[in-house]
């Protein structure tokens, strides 16, 4: 069964695009009303799949074409009829239905990367959508050393502006309601993982038994592109795992991940990213935890790692980052550290003038 896309409103008149796992042998394709596959969509995810792109990633390019299709066929238009004005078009749906920015770029890439697969050409500009540079840099020169020449940039993209948000860390009193409210060594351990190891939830879903060595106190994990790194084990985490598979972990198990279903008709079963999701879900209710959402303790890892004075390479190697201006990202510091060092400096300061 298809699943339609995400965040679409539909006509009963409208063809209704979804995605569906496992169809022609790739692994997530585009689907239309009738559960019929999108020929040039699944030829394009197929030759993503060759590449070796990451299951999670196929699912987000299929989604973002299911959206794509669902637009074209409510404007009565084909792929190949796209030029930036019906971007433009696509941008304005996109925000009417409520997605995000970061979400409408993505879908403006995937939906480029598939027009160049089956036109080998790029979508044509059109007139009203050429855009001025977001800032001057003079004739060719660095704008902010003035040093060297600058390759001379076509024209930009069509994106739509991202507003530069910052994600606050969780605090101490939130980091003990959460860890305190569960019951169970595996939900326990999960948590720990990422908030003192910095995993991704997906990298914690994929862990197996022979990753972990409680002998030599590490975890081999891998990150995204199939990226692998080692991490060290605190002791808390070497124990909670250690009851879990004492105590919870089903002997006969049909898989070899380290997380388990324990109860109900998958038990033994690989937990899966809705289980894992569904865990804080009923947490985040109460006022005190709504913000404590899985990728939140990632966060917070990488920035107590920062207060700690990690260095920003080790760092960027222990959260699996290609760009370090990533790594940067997780290590703002929060409202709460800004107002602590405000406080400290002022009070040196107001002591230096009282000396005077």
């Amino acid at each position: 069964m298809s699943t339609p896309a995400q965040g679409s409103e539909h006509r009963s008149s409208e063809p209704i695009f979804g995605v569906k796992a496992e169809v022609g042998g790739v692994r997530w394709a585009v689907v239309d009303e009738r559960g019929e596959a999108v020929a040039e969509a699944n030829e394009f995810l197929s030759a993503l799949q060759a590449r070796g792109l990451s299951a999670n990633t196929l699912r987000a390019y299929a989604f973002d074409l299911a959206a794509l299709y669902q637009w074209l066929a409510a404007a009565g238009k084909t792929l190949r009829d796209l030029e930036h004005a019906d971007l433009l078009d696509f941008i304005r749906e996109g925000r009417r239905r409520g997605a995000s920015p970061r979400t409408i770029n993505r879908r403006l890439t995937s939906g480029r990367m598939l027009y160049r697969f089956c036109t080998d050409q790029e979508v044509p500009r059109g007139r009203g959508t050429s855009l001025p540079a977001p800032h001057y840099r003079g004739r060719g020169k660095d704008r902010y050393l003035g040093l060297h020449q600058l390759p001379r940039q076509q024209r930009l993209k069509l994106r739509v502006q991202v507003p530069r948000t910052l994600v606050e860390p969780l605090r101490p009193e939130q980091v003990g309601l959460v860890l305190g409210s569960f019951r169970r060594y595996r939900d326990l351990g999960l948590v720990q993982l990422m908030l003192l190891c910095g995993l991704r939830s997906a990298e914690v879903l994929s862990l197996t038994l022979f990753d972990v060595s409680f002998e030599e106190g590490q975890v081999r994990v891998r990150g995204k592109g199939g990226k692998e790194r080692m991490l060290p084990l605190p002791d808390t985490l070497v124990e909670t795992l250690r009851a879990y598979l004492r105590l919870e972990r089903p002997r006969r198990c049909g898989c070899e991940q380290l997380l388990v279903v324990l109860q109900g008709s998958r038990r033994g079963q690989p937990m899966t990213l809705a289980g894992l999701r569904s865990l804080f879900r009923h947490r985040r209710i109460q006022p005190a935890m709504s913000h404590a959402n899985p990728h939140r303790f990632r966060h917070t890892f990488g920035a107590d790692m920062a207060r700690a004075g990690v260095r920003l390479a080790v760092l960027q190697k222990m959260m699996g980052h290609d760009d370090a201006a990533t790594t940067l990202q997780y290590i703002n510091l929060s409202m709460a550290d800004v107002a602590v060092e405000f406080r400290r400096a002022m009070t040196e300061i107001e002591r230096r003038y009282e000396e005077r």
